[in-house]
């Protein structure tokens, strides 16, 4: 009998690939790298359900899908981002590519997918996209609407002024010395005549913007009514600080996302704000400047905070004296208050104290 000869056989190698997506409105283009960084293939995909789960599964037929990099991670990428996380994937933010490696070697789709791939890989992309779920992501989108119905009503109120700027005098002498919700309430009970007369027109035009202008009050009114019992639920002590409301926080929430854990610290979310000192320095001259980066609404929300405080907390009013005394001028100062105020914040967002 003839003996056989065994042959041990060794397992396959795990092969680990990385993703990349550049995003659009109708189609996602995904890359796939290897370990290495090399392109092993390209696609693209619609943005529906259905396309999500292609995409995913597209990738994981290459082998082990370690990460993800996704560019607007906040807007048109936002479906697929929750998609991948529900799904267990490791999804990175990646930033637009830099503009001077654009210029040189031109770009594309698939070169944008690549390059958010290789973004992962080299550790550019480090930080985990803002969630955009629950509570925060409720908050937001009641903002988006409260804000637009701010910014609509302060257009209507502009145009209430402008028609009686040019409106005949005894219409206008009859409005001007009044406030704008005092114009409204006596402009939405107008009831004018033949619109071919100047003076009736002006009271139609004024009737109508009068009354959009209560409409746009009772939305706001009702927003802020929904906006409350979130803030309140999503950072329970937040609103004790003082000087900051439920506008303000909501904006200061939405910022920290779900998952403000994801934030090195205080300093990384005083930096997501705008409100962290950059170095400028240079030769022998040492100095700091002020940080244009990062979320503008949460900025401007600490900014109108501090202005609060310096009007009616005494601490920040006694703060500011003391530095004045010291040579710094007043707008150095709030820089380093809307810093210590970021600090507070972020506490409060992600290591709350206790309620009593």
């Amino acid at each position: 009998m003839e003996k056989g000869t065994a042959m041990s056989t060794m397992p396959d190698p795990v092969v680990y690939v990385t993703g990349g997506v550049d995003t659009h409105r109708d189609t996602h283009t995904a890359a796939v790298v290897d370990h290495l960084g090399a392109v092993l293939a390209t696609a693209t995909f619609p943005t529906d359900t259905a396309g999500y789960r292609r995409l995913l599964g597209w990738f994981e037929s290459f082998g082990t899908l370690t990460a993800v990099g996704v560019e607007g991670t906040g807007s048109w990428g936002a479906g697929l981002c929750r998609h991948l996380e529900a799904a267990g994937v490791e999804v990175r933010e990646v930033m637009r590519p830099n503009r001077q490696a654009r210029r040189r070697h031109g770009k594309n789709d698939a070169t944008d997918a690549v390059s958010a791939a290789r973004s992962v890989i080299n550790g550019d992309a480090d930080g985990a996209p803002r969630g955009g779920t629950g509570i925060v992501e409720s908050l937001r989108l009641l903002k988006v609407a409260r804000n637009s119905a701010v910014k609509q009503r302060t257009a209507v109120a502009n145009q209430i002024h402008a028609i009686i700027v040019t409106a005949p005098e005894p219409l206008r002498a009859t409005l001007k010395p009044n406030t704008i919700p005092q114009i409204v309430t006596t402009a939405a009970g107008y009831r004018p005549g033949d619109p071919t007369d100047p003076y009736q027109a002006a009271k139609t035009a004024l009737r109508a913007l009068a009354r959009r202008h209560q409409h746009l009050t009772t939305e706001i009114k009702q927003l802020d009514v929904d906006i409350r019992p979130l803030v309140e639920t999503a950072a329970p002590t937040l609103l004790n600080e003082p000087g900051i409301g439920i506008q303000t926080g909501a904006d200061l929430i939405i910022t920290a996302g779900t998952n403000p854990d994801r934030l090195d610290g205080e300093a990384s979310f005083a930096a997501l704000c705008g409100s962290s000192p950059v170095d400028a320095s240079s030769g022998l001259q040492q100095r700091h400047r002020l940080n244009r980066g990062g979320d503008r609404q949460a900025n401007a929300a600490l900014h109108r905070i501090i202005i609060v405080r310096l009007q009616h907390h005494q601490p920040t009013r006694d703060y500011m004296t003391r530095r004045l005394a010291q040579g710094r001028t007043k707008k150095e100062i709030i820089r380093c208050l809307k810093r210590a105020l970021a600090r507070h914040v972020y506490h409060h967002l992600t290591n709350p104290p206790p309620t009593t």
